[in-house]
């Protein structure tokens, strides 16, 4: 059993009503004898992180008052436990569609729920997770080298989760490491391993690159150079100034960090330098002050650092302050801080500050016991090398992994990089060169071919590098390339095109509609975001999907929406024949998306009697009859098994009109809604 509240809940309902009541067990979405990333990934938040979120002080209370305090549609229709249940079941859905896809739209909804399950408000940080995926979309093109960081970071984050869950050596040292008992068979202490691991990872892995548009200026400066064919630093070159506004430490965060080291820190820079050194510097023999230095040159000196800027160090420092601001700063403890130190070491600082990793006299890699959220930041980053949008100019003709498939069994990483086959021809000359190149006795500098020679050629450079980063003896490292013909259909690529920073306000505008058709001009935006985040995860999420849908509505009837100014006729009123269109693809979106949340269909809610007891807890019968229908997790429009697209169409048209009409009569509302969030219209192409 991996969902233990709703299986309460489900026994609960049958002792009240019969065999018939949900909630159901949500279905396992990998098979156990698959080793793969998905299924990896999904059995360490399936199985492992049974209970995350669980709080038994809530639940005894909620006994003892005879209510509940968690939020479905509202709050206090279901139990808390039940809503964690449910929110970590939001999570694996929404990573198993990303790693299906790997479409950054998906990789935002990961995002939106970890910021919401452990930051518990994605609101107050949704600048600081779209303004990369902007930034990099839009500034990217002016760089010579540059990739996706934002789909990169979610992968990073899969990566992790299945490693810890496949390795058992990792998630011994995790364990000691953070004081949990490494005995796998103490399941409760493993599960409490399981769910520190996501949390402090998962800040690790999805906020690592969020430094980069601190980055992608300096690189941008450079490239202008670069051009012109000039070296790295012969030329203008950006460095930052007034580095104490975004470091400096307040009267309350001197004093938290006084409780938790000991020490009276100024800056932020001084305690990751404090950690830093705690954590690694009797084993590497650097002091505090030497790697103090180092980081607070980052950001002033580049020159010291061969014209690099380091993006790691701004991710780190804008991180403080993110988890700062939104958690507030008692609530900050050692992990956060080994979290951003993780950050801090992960580019260039452990590299060349620390290891001297391309050295003869090298100082090592690093151990996983000894930083076990670096060693596997490190890991993860080197590894994810695949499905990355090329943004940078020679970046977009060099030739990098489309797609990866992985086998996590036996402590092993086997990983097979595949290439596109139309690049064949590029593979094949580049094998030539480098046959030549051995037959005339490898003199001079080896054919490459980035990044296919350096897992083809016979140095193995891509896996030995990984192995001067950090310590391979309990993971045996398997790198095969590969090639096959590439898949572009996964990412539902469609016309329609918006910054995400619109994203979420779409979603808003979509959960209003329902509330406000005819009278939207008269709701202020704060209401409808307002009206939003009452909602539970699980239905900010399907107002998020909706809109990410929208995209694949529009196309069917030629139209797209766009936030930039094109010469095409806006749409301003959608008719009933395009409507009808919507309804029936969105009534396909809402039956599997209940499905895969584990829904059963059924009208035990509307049918059965209540008591009295309940009534009055919900003030009436009409919601009291709504909050059963969440305890039950039934819905009288649903399905049951597993349907075809065509099966859930004739289902759709077999329901009465007024059902119909809840589906596409509020789109015309939604489009005066969306008019609210500036820059976004929907035009038609013909």
């Amino acid at each position: 059993m991996s969902y233990t509240a709703l299986k309460q809940m489900q026994e609960h309902n049958r002792n009240l009503f019969g065999s018939d009541a949900g909630p159901i067990q949500p279905e396992r979405h990998y098979d156990s004898f698959d080793y793969g990333l998905k299924a990896m990934a999904l059995k360490f938040l399936h199985t492992r992180c049974e209970g995350l979120g669980f709080d038994t002080e809530i639940a005894e209370k909620e006994a003892s008052e005879n209510s509940y305090q968690g939020a479905s549609i509202k709050t206090g229709q279901i139990p808390y436990d039940m809503q964690m249940d449910i929110n970590r079941l939001c999570l694996e859905r929404e990573l198993e569609k990303f790693i299906d896809s790997g479409s950054a739209e998906d990789a935002y909804t990961i995002y939106y729920c970890y910021l919401e399950m452990f930051f518990g408000h994605y609101g107050k940080s949704k600048k600081m997770v779209e303004l990369l995926s902007e930034f990099e979309a839009n500034g990217s093109s002016l760089l010579m080298k540059h990739r996706d960081h934002y789909s990169h970071s979610v992968y990073v984050f899969a990566l992790g989760l299945a490693i810890y869950e496949g390795n058992g050596a990792y998630r011994k040292a995790f364990k000691q490491f953070y004081g949990f008992d490494p005995d796998e068979t103490n399941q409760e202490e493993d599960h409490k391993a399981a769910y520190c691991f996501l949390e402090y990872w998962g800040l690790a892995a999805l906020f690592h690159d969020i430094g980069y548009p601190f980055e992608l200026p300096f690189e941008q400066i450079l490239s202008y150079y670069e051009v012109e064919g000039k070296k790295r630093g012969k030329g203008i070159y950006l460095a930052y100034r007034d580095i104490d506004t975004i470091i400096s430490l307040s009267v309350e965060a001197k004093a938290q960090f006084m409780k938790l080291y000991g020490k009276d820190f100024a800056t932020i820079e001084e305690v990751l330098a404090h950690v830093t050194t705690n954590r690694l510097g009797y084993k590497y023999g650097f002091t505090e002050e030497y790697i103090l230095k180092k980081i607070h040159d980052k950001p002033i000196d580049p020159n010291e650092f061969g014209y690099f800027m380091d993006h790691a160090y701004f991710s780190s420092i804008r991180l403080y302050q993110e988890i700062e601001r939104s958690i507030g700063i008692t609530r900050i403890n050692e992990k956060h801080i080994d979290a951003l130190t993780a950050i801090l070491l992960h580019n260039s600082l452990f590299k060349f500050a620390i290891s001297f990793y391309k050295d003869k006299d090298s100082k090592g890699p690093l151990p996983m016991d000894v930083h076990p959220l670096a060693y596997m930041l490190m890991l993860c980053d080197e590894l994810q090398c695949w499905d990355r949008t090329a943004y940078g100019r020679n970046s977009r003709t060099e030739l990098h992994p489309m797609a990866a498939e992985f086998d996590f069994r036996n402590d092993t990483i086997h990983a097979i990089y595949y290439f596109d086959k139309e690049e064949q021809e590029k593979i094949d000359d580049f094998k030539a060169r480098y046959r030549q190149w051995e037959d005339n006795g490898e003199q001079g500098e080896a054919p490459r071919l980035k990044a296919y020679s350096d897992m083809a050629e016979k140095e193995q450079r891509f896996a030995s590098d990984i192995e001067k980063i950090v310590d391979m003896k309990d993971i045996l490292l398997a790198i095969v390339p590969n090639t096959k013909e590439a898949d572009r259909k996964s990412k539902h690529m469609y016309l329609s095109s918006s910054s995400f920073m619109h994203l979420y306000d779409f979603a808003v505008a979509l959960n209003a509609r329902y509330n406000y058709q005819g009278a939207e001009k008269d709701v202020a935006n704060q209401k409808l975001e307002q009206d939003f985040e009452e909602l539970s995860l699980e239905y900010q999420l399907s107002n998020i999907n909706q809109a990410k849908s929208f995209a694949k509505y529009l196309d069917e009837i030629s139209c797209f929406y766009t936030d930039r100014p094109v010469d095409y006729e806006m749409v301003t009123v959608f008719i009933e024949e395009q409507m009808a269109v919507f309804a029936r693809l969105e009534h396909e979106r809402w039956i599997k998306e209940h499905l895969a949340m584990a829904w059963k269909q059924g009208d035990l809610y509307e049918t059965v009697s209540l008591s009295q007891n309940m009534i009055e807890r919900y003030g009436n019968e009409t919601d009291a009859r709504k909050a059963l229908r969440e305890q039950l997790r039934m819905h009288k429009l649903t399905m049951d098994g597993n349907p075809t697209t065509e099966e859930i169409f004739e289902h759709f048209e077999a329901l009465p009109l007024e059902e119909k009409r809840k589906d596409y009569e509020p789109f015309n509302s939604m489009l005066k809604l969306i008019k609210k969030f500036d820059g976004l219209r929907i035009y038609k192409l013909d």
